[in-house]
């Protein structure tokens, strides 16, 4: 009888070790994980590498077909002017004719400051753990997670968060 008591709490130990893992990976790395993006218009690649080192980070996981990022991207090109000192990558995992349609449709060729890029190994969504869209990420210069938005959020909150 002992014997089944100390297998049982062995498995509940072991339960409980494999459950405390189950924290998404933006937990365990805080930092810009390392995302292989094709860009818009020209479909280049762009990485974490590509990334200065001297901007803050806004990275903005969206999906085209998706109302709440179609409002988040509108409010993000109306006040692009507060975002010179931040570097802004939006990632979609749809397929790269459906981004690219929204990269005209919302005009995002006039904000320099943004770059547009599919996902295609869908690799942010999992890392993130993502449960809805817009999913938005905010990172310091060094690269080192600030916070982190499910769904639309203004402008200003946004802002406040880099300021924290």
């Amino acid at each position: 009888m002992k014997r089944l008591a100390g297998i049982i709490l062995l498995l509940f130990a072991v339960a409980i070790a494999f459950a405390q893992t189950d924290s998404a990976l933006y937990l365990r790395f805080p930092q810009v994980p390392p995302f292989t993006l094709y860009k818009a218009p020209d479909s280049t690649k762009f990485t974490k590498d590509d990334l200065s080192a001297k901007k803050k980070t806004l990275l903005i996981i969206f999906s085209p077909d998706c109302e709440h990022c179609q409002h988040e991207t509108r409010a993000l090109t109306d006040s692009i002017r507060f975002f010179k000192k931040t570097q802004i990558v939006m990632a979609t995992y749809m397929p790269y004719t459906e981004m690219m349609k929204f990269y005209t449709d919302y005009n995002i060729a006039a904000c320099p400051g943004i770059t547009m890029g599919w996902d295609k190994s869908f690799f942010l969504p999992p890392f993130y753990k993502i449960n809805s869209l817009p999913y938005i990420a905010l990172y310091d210069k060094k690269g080192k997670l600030i916070t982190t938005f499910e769904g639309t959020h203004s402008i200003q909150r946004i802002l406040a968060a880099f300021d924290r």
